[in-house]
């Protein structure tokens, strides 16, 4: 069954502490109001123990118009399409394919896991206005109960930093779409914002819709394959969008793709069927159907599916983006 209680923290860190313990995780203190604890894993209890990472240093995706108004403190998300929640492979928030693995603790400045998240926690620390999200699940109040590392009543958490879908077997009760966890930073002194996502070497990237389980047919294939490229989009034409809407994609291999069966979906997962031979080196614009399938002017996302349903390339917009009617977005 899915992880219980996911949500995202919204909170000021205060304080951090490097693990150090079999199953070491990084642990930061959020406080405003109510006090509360992150724990972030920094290495597998599953070979190979070193974990993947991917950092965006100028993140920008359309959840971020819904992450800064949310008030301080947990707020519980659905995990379900339109909800919020974070999915490294429904919600294009970053190419998997471009995830390295990290170890958690080497000797010398700047070369491990612990240094590079210490690096954005102490500089949102360090910076008055600046906000952390961290998404997962929580855990507390402890009635009673000191946290462990900070020594704040009552104990109070949240810990899943990291993707929670596709787990090796003896992990699986935990899979689920739609509750991936990961830390997003926001630096308003310097007008940007950073991603950090994380996930173990055992989990696969690509999953079933309904369960988060493993498709192990496809596990040696990237969740970007590179064989079809989204490079362009016009999301919001001049006049009405209805009908006029398009999708530009690449054939980026040497060989013709027969399109038949692969499908183009947006954020809730709304699907219009390709079609057609697209040669070698070649691109093809698919005109919307202007029903199902919609490109909302204020963000949202493209995803281009296979005849498996596998994914094959995904891309985000922002409202800036599709701010200036009838330009079209380049990928």
């Amino acid at each position: 069954m899915p992880i219980s209680n996911y949500g995202v923290l919204k909170g000021k860190a205060k304080d951090t502490r490097e693990g150090q313990s079999k199953s070491p995780h990084l642990h930061v203190k959020v406080s405003d109001r109510e006090k509360f604890h992150i724990a972030v894993n920094v290495k597998s209890q599953v070979d190979p123990s070193t974990l993947l990472y991917y950092v965006d240093e100028n993140f920008d995706h359309p959840l971020l118009k819904y992450l800064q108004p949310l008030p301080n403190g947990f707020k519980k998300l659905d995990s379900k399409v339109g909800s919020n929640a974070l999915d490294f492979i429904r919600g294009n928030l970053f190419e998997t394919a471009q995830m390295k693995p990290l170890p958690c603790n080497v000797p010398g400045p700047d070369n491990d896991l612990n240094e590079l998240l210490q690096k954005y926690i102490k500089r949102s620390m360090a910076m008055q206005s600046s906000v952390v999200y961290a998404f997962g699940q929580r855990w507390g109040p402890e009635k009673d109960k000191p946290d462990d590392y900070f020594d704040f009543l009552p104990g109070n958490g949240i810990h899943d930093i990291h993707m929670n879908q596709g787990n090796a077997p003896e992990w699986n009760v935990d899979d689920g779409p739609r509750q991936d966890g990961g830390l997003i930073f926001h630096f308003p002194d310097e007008n940007r914002w950073v991603a950090v996502f994380l996930a173990f070497q055992s989990q696969c990237f690509h999953t079933d819709d309904v369960t988060g389980h493993r498709i192990p047919e496809a596990c040696d294939v990237p969740a970007a394959d590179g064989r079809m490229c989204l490079v362009a989009a016009l999301v919001n034409p001049a006049g009405p969008d209805k009908g006029l809407e398009s999708v530009t994609i690449l054939n980026v291999t040497p060989k013709p793709i027969d399109l038949n069966d692969w499908k183009l979906a947006d954020s809730k997962k709304n699907k219009a069927p390709l079609s057609g031979i697209l040669k070698a080196g070649q691109t093809m614009t698919i005109m919307l159907p202007g029903t199902g399938i919609e490109l909302p002017n204020d963000g949202g996302i493209i995803t281009l599916l296979d005849n498996k349903g596998l994914k094959v390339h995904g891309v985000s917009y922002t409202a800036k983006d599709a701010a200036k009617e009838g330009w079209t977005i380049v990928f």
